[in-house]
């Protein structure tokens, strides 16, 4: 099992933090066999979840690429369905080269549909959309002379250059699944089979949402697993990713203290982090990490946790007193 970092790129004007920090921090989490670094793709604010908006994934990926050494970096998720899926293909494939080979591309549909009415692209249609945009930005990675003949994109005789630096393609993680959270979301899901049909199809690695109880998880992922199945692809070989937002309480200290750090970035309240986020001392927030991974079936790849901040003591502490303490993975 390996563990990554979805770092805290809020966009907060002139208290963003700078390139010589994030470099600084992420060097720190190298050192500390952290394997990835991913970043929240948001366009617009998106209150009552969100109270700030992240930077720009693929320029602050870029960026990142030439102040770390060894780290992977991506997304988690990037909402593929707003951007044009040959320009894209060629934004992304140019990072991987860049990056020499450590790139890893979490996406999904989205699910605010201010930024989907901004960008020109109709709610209703972001999950064939996203079907078709893998679809294609796969054929264009893999090969010369593509064409593809969609609902929503077509071309001809395309070819893509350059091509990314691993080879069919980035690892392809997707997220989503059942979440408590929908109406804070602004959603209304009534059958989220279609999501995971897509994951089923389609994904390297799934990403369940950071909400999701593990009895949600759990169901979602049989259901993945028998959809896999009929799609004719091996579920074992589908990887599978825990992730959540995280503050370590030190021994003394009162969940409290954490809201100014939460506040930062979400518009809930104390309630909802400490249920559906990692808020707790270090045997509380690894007892769950270690729960969310045995609903998996123990099938864990990837354990990526949302620090609040970009200093030190927070790495510090997961690294050495949350981490060592989860049980489960593979």
């Amino acid at each position: 099992m390996k563990y990554g970092l979805r770092i805290p790129s809020f966009a907060l004007g002139p208290r963003t933090a700078m390139l010589e920090e994030m470099g600084r921090y992420l060097r720190r989490a190298e050192d500390l066999k952290f394997e990835a670094a991913v970043t929240i793709d948001h366009l617009l604010l998106t209150p009552p979840a969100y109270a700030t908006t992240w930077l720009e994934p693929l320029s602050l990926l870029s960026a990142l690429a030439g102040v770390t050494r060894t780290i992977r970096l991506g997304t988690m998720v990037l909402v593929l369905p707003l951007r044009n899926p040959v320009y894209f293909a060629k934004e992304w494939a140019t990072l991987d080269l860049l990056s020499g080979g450590r790139s890893i591309l979490g996406i999904g549909v989205g699910w605010h549909e201010d930024e989907f009415e901004l960008m020109g692209v109709p709610y209703k249609e972001r999950g064939p959309r996203m079907n078709e945009a893998i679809e294609a930005v796969r054929a264009l990675w893999a090969g010369d002379r593509v064409t593809y003949r969609g609902r929503f994109y077509r071309f001809e005789d395309l070819t893509i250059d350059p091509k990314p630096a691993q080879r069919p393609h980035p690892p392809i993680w997707i997220g989503g699944g059942t979440q408590p959270s929908e109406k804070v979301y602004g959603q209304t899901v009534a059958n989220i089979d279609p999501v995971l049909r897509r994951i089923a199809t389609y994904a390297d690695t799934w990403v369940p949402h950071s909400s999701a109880t593990p009895e949600m998880v759990k169901s979602d992922w049989d259901k993945v697993q028998r959809f896999a199945s009929e799609a004719g692809r091996d579920p074992a070989k589908i990887g599978r990713v825990y992730s959540n937002f995280v503050w370590v309480l030190k021994p003394g200290e009162k969940p409290e203290s954490a809201i100014p750090h939460f506040s930062v970035y979400s518009g809930m309240n104390l309630d909802y982090w400490k249920t559906y986020y990692l808020l707790g001392t270090a045997e509380e927030v690894a007892a769950r990490i270690s729960a969310r991974i045995a609903a998996l079936d123990n099938g864990v790849d990837w354990v990526v946790l949302n620090p609040l901040n970009w200093g030190l003591e927070q790495l510090e502490l997961i690294a050495g007193e949350v981490l060592p303490r989860v049980l489960g993975g593979r």
